[in-house]
Parts: structure tokens; sequence; C-alpha cells
């Protein structure tokens, strides 16, 4: 009986479940608190939360704003490992990602950061 509950896929084992559920009366949810995942019984999906964040750079100021571009490449060097003309030709041909899989804290703080300067991002 074991080998076989080891081989039953996730829509298997979502309707042994429900049918454990309506039989014995039992609720098998965990509290809110300590549920991280959610099943989707109509389409056996599983949904997680996510963890990890991409800030793509959309747009920065134009030429005529210099000393903003200036310190959005200053702003990019320090974020990443490019020179200043690196950074420059980056910003060259936007959207680009500026940053990949980092928390969502860090990626509203550099949000922040370049908004500031006048840059728009995204964070996916």
């Amino acid at each position: 009986m074991l080998n076989k509950l080891k081989t039953l896929t996730l829509l298997e084992a979502v309707e042994l479940i429900q049918q454990i559920e309506e039989i014995f009366g039992v609720q098998t949810e965990l509290p809110m608190s300590l549920n991280t995942t959610s099943v989707d019984t109509s389409n056996a999906q599983v949904e997680t939360i996510q963890t990890e964040f991409n800030v793509i750079l959309e747009s920065v100021p134009g030429e005529e704003e210099k000393k903003k571009r200036l310190n959005i490449f200053r702003l990019i060097r320090e974020l990443t490992s490019m020179g200043l003309k690196e950074a420059k030709d980056f910003t060259s041909n936007l959207p680009q990602t500026l940053k990949e899989s980092i928390s969502h804290e860090q990626a509203l703080e550099i949000k922040t950061q370049f908004e500031e300067m006048g840059a728009k991002i995204n964070i996916i």
C-alpha cells in the first residue's frame, strides 16, 4: 500500500485527500500562517509565493538632464561591475535587466534610488 502512495501523481493525491476529508469528516488544510503554497484542485496547479525579483531599467532622463544621467550611470556602476562607458551603453538600449533574483526589499530600494534620479524601474 505504501508503494502505491509513493507513485501517486499530484492530481491523484489531491483527489485522495478530498475523499479522505469527505469520508472521515476531517480537514487537512494548514492554518494560513503555516501554509506557504496552495493547491488549486480544479487544475491541480501549485501556486508559490514569489521570493526573488528582477529589476528592469525601463527609461532614463534624456541628454538634456546630464547631471541626472551621470548619477544614474554611477548608480549602475555601484550595483554592477560595469565601467562608466559600459553603464552609458547599457542605458542606450532599454529596457534592460539591471539586477536578477534579489529580494523584494532590495528591489524596492533600488527602484526608489533610480526613481529619485528620474529613471523608470519595473520590478518583476
